[in-house]
């Protein structure tokens, strides 16, 4: 008996061993635009972009993957960011004050909190000054304040005081050549220059408008004030005290009521007048609700219209570059280049510019394919200013593919640590969409005043909300792409390096198959242009299927080898032969209790977009009528934006399709709705001879399979392709099938399609029995095949209520050893991760990943084919994590104090190839650090953006490969 558990419990350590070897969870890092952005940060010398937010997340920005963050305890908005020496400190809305340091541990850099100190006085009403050399002047301030008043009052006339309380100080600013000298502005228009050293006041302004902001010139003798009624003053320092006039007042965009200034800045260039920066003070009726900086230099005099509320920006010196942070994208304009054209910068590019509507990662791309889809994203980027190139160099390459609301699918390289934007298609221009051709009210046109330039990129309104695509499959081997979208509509698309007009001809597909007593009540299907459509170079549609009813596509499915697509709704599934344009066969799945399925989830979803956009189109035009008449209007104006705003946060709150058809998913009314579906070369009729096979799953617990007779590829063309019903499985508890994978004879799961003819993979076994793994919500079970008998099952725990909301098959692989193993991984409704051996489905290891109640972040979750995944964690942000050891990608960074010269040899950056990324000029994964150290660049010279900066790899000895 001692022997015996002996022996046992040493097979128990060499399996916990084993696990350990192959399973490791990291959440890794955050791809995406930071959520709810509320203050910013640039340091020039460490070349840093510190960005805070409303949740108290703060984040550092460096050269492309050199990121870091904090997240202070509170859970309060970051309002300011400011960089001393070695140091960060941020301010929170609770008016706690933060310091911050880049420690190096390890080789690398961790972004700690080392103090934090809470000052006294109303939340919220705080103001730091925006370079102190110091904390302790800070602090020094809070001490003369009472001493100050005291100066102050006996300095300026009696009328002057009497007029006006002083109210808070709004703004604090040093002179840039002495900094012993600050100037306070109070909010009500007094400004005050302050001797630190013999703490008294020096000099006073005594401005007559409410202060916005103040800047003070480079040559420390010249101070801008901006304004509430959208005017700027320049006053003299050397001037009388106290003075009661500015030097001169301008009100930029004339004589009607303006908006505030909220901050001005004026940088001297090296070659004739100064550039004027300000944010705001647009005319109020008319522009009232527009985010604009204005930009003057010379004769050149533009209004950047952005696309959200404007945080704050800073300009990079020479000037160089705008930097622009907006609710919701980062934004940089070069000032160098005629035009001032935006950059295309390397990171923090929002993924949400259209509501995201799902997502797919392809691993390892072949080359070919991956130059080819960059040329055709570079060809679209030649609006953009000195493009940022990211040239992957190394084997593995990989894609993430994003579907938008707007009908576009976004590519993006996600090899390392920054997502970076490829490539951008839209089936938009396949059908006549009710998208109003005089939409685009707010580019400038010739002569306009203000002149108005419209910048950025997101637009959440669709004009259709039909048109959002709802699954993807790229074939990497053949450059055959299938999206399927919201109204039952199905695209076929080939890459194509050059631009082509051809007509996209529609197959209706009937799925009710012309059942009685069914009546369709949702959207109705989009309107197919009849005549050609000229096609960009890149992936251009050649076919399109149409479900009717034009439900949801739930399931879809490729297979490049036999040139098939198979698609699913809730009415049923069909698959269609894209070589010969011709539909093969259709299943209805609807039960006849399932009612729901007929009334067209999007109906209530598209009613309220559609009054949203047609109220937007609305007060567009009223804008243009303005404009025109220059009646003043703004009652009437608020109150529309005010509704507005209360539709579009209701519109907001209503979860995608997806989710919701998910929530309702073990309801009966919806048991014919199709989940999955599945292409395999398999074992169904007989034993010894394998043959093509389509393999369905639906809600109800039913799994459908047809044998395919697929013609050799002589006769391909001209001989159709047959289908046959072959097998029908009832699982028992009617679970949701959410997955289907067969197995070969050595029990690895069969290799995509091409993958064997590419030499990618090794060839299935197909001596032995292969098996099928059905995966329902509630269990994962395994049968023989042909005769489908149940040969194992594993339950998921019912206890705490979990169902399996994601699968997915993955490789891991221990770093010391090349043989890989194939295992499933699950994520549940409870957010917990679960890795489930294949063949023998036995539950490995499990990690808590999402909370529970963030339902939507489950819903988006999407693995890699090498044991990482993606899932939202808020609009406009995806998290990365890692279950494997071998396969992680994360920043490892190590900041150096700034230097005066560059090094004279940098080493070259050193890779390891990792199929489901790695970064292109530096290592993010464990076995080397990114030593980054300033580089300052002039746009004359660079062909970078302005931000990036020098960076070398060094192998780090003591960290494990």
């Amino acid at each position: 008996g001692t022997m015996k558990r002996f022996r046992r419990h040493g097979h128990e350590s060499q399996r916990d061993k084993h696990k350990q070897d192959l399973y490791q969870f990291n959440k890794t890092v955050e791809h995406g635009f930071p959520h709810q952005p509320s203050a910013l940060g640039f340091s020039p010398s460490l070349q840093l972009l510190a960005i805070g937010t409303r949740s108290g997340a703060i984040k550092l920005y460096g050269a492309p993957g050199v990121e870091f963050m904090g997240l202070h305890d509170e859970n309060a908005a970051v309002t300011q960011v400011h960089f001393l020496p070695n140091q960060l400190v941020t301010l929170l809305d609770d008016n706690s004050l933060h310091m911050w340091t880049l420690r190096a541990h390890n080789s690398m850099s961790e972004l700690l909190e080392i103090g934090r100190f809470t000052l006294s006085g109303p939340p919220g009403g705080m103001v730091l000054c925006k370079s102190f050399a110091c904390l302790r002047r800070l602090l020094q301030l809070r001490f003369v304040i009472a001493d100050l008043f005291t100066a102050t009052f006996s300095r300026i006339p009696e009328d002057y005081v009497g007029r006006r309380n002083l109210e808070c100080v709004e703004t604090l600013h040093e002179n840039p050549l002495n900094p012993r000298q600050v100037l306070i502005g109070y909010s009500r228009g007094l400004m005050v220059l302050w001797d630190l050293d013999r703490q008294r006041p020096i000099q006073h302004f005594l401005g007559t408008q409410q202060l916005e902001s103040v800047w003070w010139m480079e040559d420390g003798e010249n101070i801008l004030s901006s304004h509430s009624d959208g005017s700027y003053c320049q006053w003299t320092v050397t001037g009388e005290d106290p003075q009661t006039e500015p030097e001169k007042q301008e009100m930029p965009y004339g004589s009607f009521p303006c908006k505030a200034i909220s901050k001005v800045i004026q940088l001297p260039s090296k070659q004739g007048p100064p550039f004027l920066i300000f944010s705001g003070g647009m005319p109020r009726a008319s522009y009232g609700d527009r985010h604009c900086i204005s930009v003057i230099h010379s004769k050149t005099h533009e209004a950047l219209d952005f696309t959200s509320r404007i945080i704050d920006f800073f300009v990079i010196r020479e000037p160089s570059a705008l930097v622009v942070l907006v609710e919701e994208e980062l934004i940089v304009v070069d000032l160098q280049t005629e035009g001032w054209p935006v950059i295309q910068t390397p990171y923090l590019v929002p993924l949400h510019c259209s509501a995201i509507t799902c997502s797919h990662h392809v691993s390892s791309i072949p080359l070919k394919l991956w130059e080819r889809v960059q040329a055709a994203g570079a060809q679209q980027n030649t609006h953009y200013s000195k493009k940022v190139q990211t040239i992957c160099t190394h084997k593995y390459r990989n894609i993430k593919l994003r579907s938008h609301e707007d009908g576009t699918v976004r590519f993006w390289d996600a090899s390392g640590v920054c997502l970076y934007p490829m490539y951008k298609l839209s089936t938009a221009g396949v059908f006549l969409t009710d998208a109003d051709p005089n939409d685009n009210m707010n580019q400038g046109s010739e002569g306009e005043w203000p002149p108005f330039r419209k910048v950025g990129c997101f637009d959440p309104y669709s004009d259709d909300p039909r048109l959002g695509i709802q699954k993807i499959h790229l074939c990497k081997y053949s450059g055959y792409l299938t999206v399927a979208g919201t109204a039952g509509q199905i695209l076929v698309l080939e890459l194509n390096d050059e631009a082509a007009e051809q007509t996209v001809e529609a197959t209706v597909v009937d799925l009710l198959q012309g059942q009685e007593g069914f009546r369709w009540k949702g959207q109705a299907r989009l309107d197919v242009r009849e005549e050609p459509v000229l096609f960009p170079p890149g992936f251009q549609p050649f076919a399109l299927v149409q479900c009717q009813p034009p439900a949801v596509v739930t399931a879809i499915a490729l297979h490049s080898e036999w040139k098939l697509v198979a698609f699913g709704t809730s009415h049923g599934f069909g698959f269609y032969d894209y070589h010969q344009r011709n539909n093969i066969l259709v299943k209805c799945t609807l039960n006849p209790s399932d009612q729901m399925a007929l009334e067209g989830p999007l109906s209530r979803v598209k009613s309220i977009k559609k009054s949203l956009r047609q109220s937007f189109r609305r007060i567009r035009r009223s804008r243009v009528s303005m404009r025109k008449h220059h009646t003043n209007n703004a009652a009437k104006l608020q109150e529309i934006n005010a509704r507005l705003e209360a539709e579009a946060l209701q519109e907001m709150e209503l979860a995608p399709v997806q989710r919701k058809i998910e929530a309702r998913s073990s309801d009966d009314s919806f048991t014919g709705l199709v989940r999955t579906l599945y292409f395999a070369d398999t074992f169904v009729s007989d034993s010894s001879h394998s043959t093509p096979s389509l393999w369905a799953g639906t809600n109800g617990g039913a799994v459908f399979a047809y044998v395919l007779r697929v013609p050799s590829l002589e006769r391909r063309a001209e001989d159709p392709v047959v289908a046959h019903a072959a097998k029908e499985i009832q699982l028992m508890h009617r679970a949701p099938v959410v997955g289907l994978v067969v197995l070969d004879g050595k029990g690895a799961p069969l290799p995509e399609p091409l993958e064997v003819a590419h030499d990618l993979a090794r060839s299935p076994e197909m001596h032995g029995s292969h098996h099928l793994l059905v995966v329902s919500e509630e269990q994962f079970k395994l049968f023989t095949l042909p005769k489908v008998s149940s040969k194992s099952k594993l339950k998921l725990t019912a206890v705490d209520g979990s169902r399996v909301r994601r699968v997915g098959v993955a490789w891991f692989g221990s770093r010391t050893d090349e043989q890989l193993e194939s295992s499933l991984v699950v994520l549940t409704n409870q957010g917990e991760l679960h890795v489930i051996s294949l063949p023998s489905i036995k539950m490995m290891v499990h990690y808590p990943c999402i909370r529970r109640e963030d339902v939507s972040g489950i819903a988006s979750c999407v693995f890699t084919k090498y044991g990482q995944g993606f899932y939202l964690i808020s609009p406009s942000e995806f998290e990365r994590f890692s279950l494997s050891t071998r396969w992680v990608v994360e920043p490892h960074c190590l900041v150096e104090a700034p230097l005066q010269m560059r090094p004279k040899n940098p080493s070259s950056p050193v890779h390891r190839d990792q199929p489901d990324g790695v970064p292109t000029e530096h290592r993010c994964v464990c076995s080397c650090v990114i030593v980054q150290k300033p580089l300052f660049l002039s746009f004359n010279h660079a062909k970078d953006f302005i931000l990036y900066l020098r960076t070398q790899s060094v192998i780090d000895e003591t960290m494990p490969h």
